[in-house]
């Protein structure tokens, strides 16, 4: 029995000691391979892939009717996402239409107006004629008896019987003047008046330009090929311009990663080096990219409070710089990769001794 114990101990001792070789060996492995990537990369784990995540905003207020797209859908330029009750839009524009119609109308009295005025200063002009011919006829025979009251071949009373006449053609000449004068100041504020018109239909116009601007703004369309992101309304909701509504991932531009450097790991990098990462979703799928730029300053100096070391109260803590590298893949390989996912960014240290 205790030959037995002792074959057990050996066999124990000898499979405990396989197993410490090979964790010993396997450990040495990793350190080595890790001492390699440490001597051959400037690494970092704090980086995530990027691209452009754009809320849908609405530029109309009112209760929504009908939405056309549900979270994580693939959407293309131009599809309806959203739409706005639109009958108090097409009402003012309606209102507006009416009031063009009634400027217009107003301008079409003011040009009738006009041709009667000039009609009516027309015929004072012609009686302007007629009466300043009547006076100089009068005149001629108020000095012809003037004469002959002078001689004493007229009597005083036929002299003041031609002045009276003479004084009633002059009163009727300066009331034609009068007359004309008035018809040409009135056509005169009528052009006014028909500028002023004009102006009020310009800016109808402009407002009818808006208000049929407002009721395109009720269907709220794709602005380009993407991916919807989080919804946040649903149909009867009562919603105000400038609220944000849901979130697109635009598929028409690059995704980048931001990749979060220690500022003693950045001295030799270059804008146009090649990196190579991991996404952690994605462990065995190994990524190009480039350097596309280094960002002016630390991550910290652009916070909502950079800290303030002016105090005294010094404490030295190494910086992050943010390196934005772009995506260099196909279609699916970019396909993989999503908004917010971290991954692991290698920057190869030879082409930084090189450079």
């Amino acid at each position: 029995m205790k030959k037995k114990h002792i074959v057990t101990d050996r066999i124990i001792t000898k499979i405990t000691g396989w197993i410490a070789g090979l964790t010993i060996i396997a450990l040495a492995i990793w350190a080595v391979f890790t001492l390699w990537e440490y001597r051959e990369y400037e690494q970092t784990n704090d980086a995530q892939v990027q691209e452009y995540v754009n809320p849908v905003i609405s530029r109309a207020g009112g209760f929504i009717v009908a939405v056309k797209f549900e979270e994580n859908q693939p959407v293309k330029k131009g599809d309806t996402l959203l739409i706005i009750d639109n009958r108090e839009y097409t009402l003012q524009v309606a209102q507006t239409r009416a009031a063009i119609q009634k400027a217009e109308a107003q301008l079409e009295v003011l040009k009738s107006n006009i041709h009667t005025t000039q009609k009516t200063a027309g015929s004072a002009k012609a009686q302007i004629k007629a009466s300043a011919a009547k006076v100089w006829k009068q005149r001629l025979d108020f000095e012809r008896y003037l004469r002959l009251y002078k001689e004493e071949s007229a009597t005083k009373q036929q002299l003041e019987n031609v002045q009276a006449t003479l004084d009633v053609n002059n009163s009727d000449f300066q009331s034609a003047e009068e007359n004309y004068g008035a018809a040409e100041s009135k056509i005169d504020d009528i052009i006014a008046e028909k500028t002023v018109l004009r102006a009020e239909i310009a800016r109808l116009k402009a407002l009818l330009d808006r208000n049929m601007l407002d009721v395109e703004y009720t269907v709220i369309r794709a602005s380009y090929d993407g991916r919807m992101g989080r919804r946040t309304v649903e149909v009867g909701q009562m919603i105000n311009a400038g609220e944000v509504l849901a979130y697109i991932v635009d598929n028409e531009t690059d995704k980048w990663v931001i990749a979060n450097y220690k500022e003693t790991q950045i001295a030799g990098m270059h804008i146009g080096d090649t990196v190579k990462f991991v996404a952690d979703a994605f462990p065995d799928q190994e990524f190009k990219g480039t350097i596309i730029s280094l960002s002016p300053a630390t991550g910290s100096s652009f916070s909502l409070l950079p800290p303030d070391n002016s105090t005294g109260n010094y404490v030295k803590i190494v910086q992050r710089v943010p390196v934005r590298i772009r995506v260099d893949a196909e279609k699916k390989q970019l396909a993989m990769l999503r908004v917010g996912m971290n991954v692991n960014v290698y920057v190869p240290k030879k082409q930084q001794r090189h450079g």
